[in-house]
């Protein structure tokens, strides 16, 4: 199934690459053009000795490594762990850019996933684009539950260009869930499971098909 136009909506800087990065790399190699929607850039929790605005310039060379194109990237800077008091300007951002550009393919978090503001993303999105395919991404950490739906198959060349997009992320390096082992341990997990050697898995909320 070809999709044209993609949109990325990640709470965070990192979440999409995290939950999708395969995917993304995927779908830009085939000829998708691809968004990407980070909503907080998390200043009030960046780690002491960075730049507060340091993940800013992470994520445009993080989603480059994907093959993103600069003027793709929309980046918001909505406060970290309240993103759920901005519900209103977050749909209206998303409607926005429901209006500029026609996707037909939404990746966004899971709405069973545990973290506030990536509920409210994922909650938001939806409504902004209930008429459009969705897909939710894995973030293992938070998801107390999520089905297994859709497994997309990636290529090793697609699994080095995601590790190499999470490594941009040198303020974020403490965390266990960005390294490449984990990475590349939970991709060779998922490609197991659907018969493939690395793969990415999603949520189904919607499926248009015309």
């Amino acid at each position: 199934m070809k999709f044209k136009k993609v949109l990325v909506l990640a709470p965070h800087t990192d979440d999409g690459e995290i939950g999708a990065g395969g995917f993304i790399a995927k779908l830009i190699e085939e000829g998708s053009d691809v968004y990407y929607a980070a909503f907080s850039i998390a200043e009030q929790s960046v780690p002491e000795g960075f730049p507060k605005d340091i993940l800013k310039t992470e994520v445009k060379n993080a989603t480059a490594k994907l093959g993103l194109k600069e003027s793709n990237l929309f980046v918001y800077n909505y406060e970290v762990r309240k993103l759920n008091y901005a519900r209103q300007e977050i749909l209206e951002d998303l409607v926005a850019l429901g209006r500029k550009i026609d996707f037909d393919l939404i990746l966004m978090p899971s709405v069973n996933d545990l973290h506030q503001d990536h509920a409210t993303v994922a909650q938001e999105g939806l409504r902004a684009f209930k008429r459009k395919s969705i897909c939710c991404y894995e973030l293992i950490w938070n998801n107390l539950s999520f089905n297994f739906q859709c497994f997309v198959s990636i290529t090793e060349e697609q699994l080095q260009k995601k590790m190499a997009a999470l490594r941009e992320y040198k303020s974020q390096g403490f965390r266990e869930y960005i390294n490449d082992e984990f990475v590349r341990a939970l991709a060779i997990t998922r490609g197991v499971q659907s018969g493939n050697k690395y793969a990415e898995v999603f949520e189904v909320v919607r499926l248009m098909i015309k």
